[in-house]
């Protein structure tokens, strides 16, 4: 990040194991409540069994590892080149953000989390396969750092959000109501994003209603709808606002 003409790192203490990371080895002392994504835990993160730390929360919201991988492909082949920070504004336990760090399409990669607890897992993970290096890891309110401090960075870089959908309830609507999103709804989060970078991706589940999505598009100007699928099966889909390259199958 630049203050004047210099570059100003965030840095965060080393992560330290307390009682609300949570590493599970033996399926007998998972809580019934994250049992079934504990049974995908090599899904989520292939290297799981070197430590992977993840809070409660952060079992519901972790991109799997193959998706982050496929989206961080997409989002390097189809963005313009002039484009070379990518800002993950949700950073959570770091799924995607590793992802994104392993490509090596970026020069500056920032992953902004609230969550000091998050942070300190996410930072792990990334030490675990081996980039924590490449990420500048930064605590606050997504909102207020691309108004304040990222603000100078908006034409150089790509916002990739994935927003909390409100837990797995999300699953029971036939057509996901981008409305009733919680915290943050389509219409808070959008305009925001968009106005600070013209390059946005937004991970959103996969019953997204497309006709939100399009309501937000300027008059004669298209979206990219990506569905991202796993063991035959879409796990999300990924909008993309602004001018990107075609993809590929």
């Amino acid at each position: 990040m630049t203050s004047g003409s210099r570059h100003v790192a965030i840095i965060l203490p080393l992560p330290t194991m307390s009682e609300v990371q949570l590493h599970y080895e033996k399926k007998k002392d998972v809580p019934e409540s994250i049992r079934k994504y504990w049974d995908q835990r090599k899904d989520l993160f292939s290297l799981y069994h070197h430590g992977i730390h993840l809070t409660h929360d952060a079992w519901f919201g972790v991109t799997p590892e193959a998706v982050a991988n496929k989206i961080a492909t997409d989002v390097a082949l189809a963005v313009p080149e002039n484009k070379n920070i990518i800002i993950d504004a949700f950073g959570g336990a770091g799924g995607n953000t590793i992802a994104f760090a392993r490509s090596g399409r970026w020069e500056r990669i920032f992953a902004i989390e609230k969550d000091p607890e998050v942070i300190k897992c996410a930072k792990r993970n990334a030490e675990i396969y081996g980039v924590a290096n490449k990420i500048w890891w930064v605590e606050g309110d997504v909102f207020d750092m691309l108004s304040t401090r990222f603000k100078s960075l908006g034409g150089n870089a790509v916002v990739f959000a994935s927003p909390p959908w409100g837990g797995p309830a999300y699953r029971g609507s036939k057509v996901f109501d981008l409305s009733r999103m919680q915290p943050y709804n389509l219409a808070t989060l959008l305009p925001s994003l968009w106005g600070f970078s013209g390059h946005v991706v937004l991970y959103l589940p996969r019953t997204s209603d497309l006709n939100q999505l399009a309501e937000y598009v300027p008059k004669g100007d298209k979206i990219q709808v990506r569905h991202y699928c796993l063991h035959g099966a879409s796990k999300a889909l990924c909008v993309y606002y602004g001018n990107w390259k075609a993809f590929r199958s």
